[in-house]
């Protein structure tokens, strides 16, 4: 911390930082005078000119004392050097709406001086509610005190804490100097996840080796590529034409089991919703779209996030047989945190990402949380369903005239999507089982 007039400080924000002074100015001491201390001023300086208009000696040793009084404490507050170290510590970083997050303060006086009368608080955005305010009574050289408050927010979002703020003050409360420390922390609050039900998916294969051993079946004998044989490889895995070929022993390599991929879309057209606030239609999708993320990770799926912007989280360098890892699940939901409307006219860039995927051409699972359709994106959305094995359509109620969202649903059952309406007050739980293609909807089709 840079103490300023009367402090010298050590900035932690964490478990780190360095010692630092900065003395400040004299004047920038003056300017903390309290209303007490104005009020001793203003009234010493008026009997002195009292006591030299009427010629009264005691009346100007009384001015002269009120005067000095809060002169001598700006002085001395200024001088005094008091060495203090502070840590914030944040638990957890990460936490979904409504939820709380505890705050830990830790203030040391470092130095071999006591401290007199501390105040401290934290800068905290409105949204996590009042700024924290603590007074701390003298602080022993070596001396340590530990605060701590909870925030809490109704709105996901990426909000700042800190930096701490300082308040020095003299025994007679004359002088009242306000330094800050420089570290601060960010609470990420990210959207409420709601626990699904396991159900079985149109398109969803049944295992992780299941596409691997199906592509190797596809590609015949020939296509098999060996490697070098290796000491303590079974010989029942050599390949005898590469062997023959290359005059060595050559095995067949070990067959991967690969992970079931997902894509999860999220509409975020500007045009494609209407409302705003907790309760709104786009704030459930956000929320819907974390819930199947974190459901079909926890399943064992390779997900990935795609917005009409065509941007994907993880991002290109991180696609392929990489998706899932596990950084996964807090990379989707830190990006949902502080994900908002698009200028986007429409989906062509989400298709074209799409497109471009790798797989053969297919996408595996595709889920998608859509908007208000308009018949260019209908027909857009159809096609996305060319590119993946199994599609779900969660599609909002209420933002078009029901006979537009009735056709664009039919539309989109008949492309192949599992067609899923939904209003914001719905339950994503009880959809997400109608979703079961052995016993909800399927294709527009209930079996």
């Amino acid at each position: 911390m840079d103490g300023g007039p009367g402090a010298a400080g050590r900035d932690t924000g964490g478990d780190t930082g360095r010692a630092g002074e900065h003395r400040g100015s004299l004047r920038a001491a003056l300017g903390g005078l309290t209303t007490r201390g104005r009020s001793f001023l203003a009234a010493g300086t008026a009997a002195m000119v009292c006591a030299y208009v009427l010629g009264q000696g005691d009346l100007l040793r009384v001015g002269v004392l009120l005067a000095a009084l809060p002169l001598v404490c700006v002085v001395v507050l200024h001088r005094t050097r008091h060495r203090v170290a502070a840590s914030r510590r944040l638990y957890p970083t990460r936490v979904p709406t409504h939820d709380e997050a505890r705050v830990h303060l830790r203030l040391d006086n470092v130095s071999r001086l006591p401290t007199g009368l501390l105040m401290l608080q934290d800068r905290v955005p409105y949204l996590l509610g009042p700024r924290p305010r603590f007074v701390l009574d003298r602080v022993e050289p070596g001396g340590r005190r530990e605060v701590s408050y909870r925030v809490r927010s109704d709105l996901r979002g990426r909000y700042p804490l800190g930096p701490l703020q300082l308040r020095l003050t003299d025994p007679f409360g004359m002088v009242e100097l306000t330094r800050s420390f420089s570290a601060y922390d960010t609470l990420t609050v990210v959207p409420r996840t709601e626990a699904l039900a396991p159900v079985r998916l149109a398109g969803e294969t049944g295992g992780w080796a299941e596409g691997r051993q199906r592509a190797l079946a596809m590609a015949g004998e020939d296509d098999v590529i060996p490697r070098g044989y290796r000491h303590g490889d079974d010989l029942r895995r050599v390949h005898w034409r590469s062997t023959a070929r290359h005059g060595e022993l050559m095995v067949r390599r070990e067959e991967q089991p690969q992970k079931p991929r997902c894509t999860v879309l999220l509409d975020t057209r500007r045009t494609a919703w209407a409302g705003s606030g907790p309760d709104s239609a786009f704030e459930w999708a956000v929320s819907g779209a974390a819930s199947v993320a974190v459901h079909l990770l926890e399943r064992g799926y390779a997900v990935r996030l795609l917005t009409d912007t065509g941007v994907p989280v993880p991002g290109p360098e991180g696609g392929g047989p990489e998706w899932g890892s596990s950084d996964t699940a807090g990379l989707i939901l830190d990006t949902l945190a502080v994900v908002d409307h698009s200028g986007e006219p429409g989906l062509s860039r989400a298709y074209g990402t799409l497109r471009g995927g790798t797989g053969g051409g297919h996408e595996g699972l595709l889920v998608a949380f859509l908007g208000a359709l308009d018949e260019e994106q209908a027909v857009l959305a159809c096609r996305m369903r060319q590119r993946a094995r199994g599609a779900v359509a969660l599609v909002p109620r209420g933002l078009q005239e029901a006979e537009a969202e009735e056709e664009r649903e039919r539309a989109l059952r008949e492309a192949g999507w599992t067609v899923l309406p939904y209003a914001s007050g719905d339950a994503l739980p009880d959809l997400w089982r109608r979703a079961d293609r052995t016993g909800g909807v399927s294709g527009g089709r209930t079996a």
